[in-house]
């Protein structure tokens, strides 16, 4: 998990008061009292609702976030690396993978942020990302 703790980590530290805390399985980034993504290890098959969802029984390190709209339908239906995630219709998760592309994880990280966030710091990050 170490490997993309870091980079998932830079990216949400750029995301105006959003922070990093550890979640009950993994570690969480929050605007608020709102989680816009959780980064967690699958390992055993466990925690089993993840590994259901990902349909792996693991080792591997899997990333959920919130996404809307026509993106929120795309990325539910792609298939591998992206699932639904059962536990809330607006959540995706990624199993991520050495080569994870670090522009799209931007992209999706910072939607998530600018969906779960106040509307002044989402249209900050939308101004700042233009």
């Amino acid at each position: 998990m170490q490997e993309y703790l870091g980079p998932v980590r830079a990216i949400c530290a750029r995301l105006p008061e959003a922070y990093e805390e550890r979640a009950w399985h993994g570690v969480r980034w929050r605007i608020r009292k709102r989680t816009f993504a959780h980064l967690l290890p699958i390992d055993a098959g466990r925690p089993p609702a993840y590994a259901r969802a990902a349909g792996t029984d693991g080792p591997a390190v899997v990333l959920t976030f919130s996404s809307s709209g026509p993106e929120l339908a795309a990325l539910h239906h792609v298939g591998p690396p992206f699932f639904a995630a059962p536990w809330g219709s607006a959540v995706v998760g990624v199993v991520l993978a050495p080569d994870v592309d670090h522009e799209e994880l931007v992209e999706l990280l910072t939607d998530s942020f600018c969906l779960l966030a106040p509307r002044a710091l989402a249209e900050r990050v939308r101004a700042g990302s233009q």
